[in-house]
């Protein structure tokens, strides 16, 4: 199974894109405009102390008619973040994703966050191994054509996945 490591390895991350408590949800909107990204990393120095979402912004600053000019980062930011590590897998971070309604992950190795891991993230690696594995198992079914009873276990095994 593929880990957040895989993950990592696909994006083209230049660096951590993160914001600080003491800005303003204007800045922190922007900068994920700037870089197409739904959340950011509130970082307190080295330190994470929150995430903030596009999520948060609608729902802590839109519909409660706050200035997005005033209102700062730590005012409206989660602050019970629920990271990963590079040896967490896909499945793991789903599982996550699912139950706790996440679409981000920071990724924390040796107390440091060393990047964020999306559903989007998630979901590509995964369809992306899911499609080799059909692949594989098709070519393993040509090449068996003649073979009534492998053929036969071949396509049970296609219908699982």
């Amino acid at each position: 199974m593929k880990t957040v490591k895989d993950v990592q390895q696909t994006k083209e991350e230049a660096g951590i894109i993160s914001i600080a408590p003491h800005a303003t949800v204007l800045a922190a909107i922007t900068l994920m405009a700037e870089k197409n990204v739904g959340a950011l990393p509130v970082m307190d120095g080295e330190t994470l102390v929150g995430i903030l979402s596009e999520r948060d912004y609608a729902r802590k600053v839109l519909l409660m008619g706050r200035s997005s000019s005033e209102t700062l980062v730590r005012d409206i930011m989660t602050d019970k973040v629920i990271t990963v590590t590079l040896n967490s897998t896909t499945k793991e971070c789903i599982d996550l994703m699912t139950e706790k309604q996440l679409r981000h992950l920071p990724i924390v190795e040796n107390g440091r966050v060393t990047g964020v891991v999306s559903i989007g993230d998630v979901v590509k690696l995964i369809i992306s191994e899911q499609t080799i594995k059909i692949n594989t198992l098709q070519s393993i079914l040509n090449d068996v054509q003649s073979d009534k009873n492998l053929r036969n276990l071949l396509h049970r095994e296609l219908d699982k996945i």
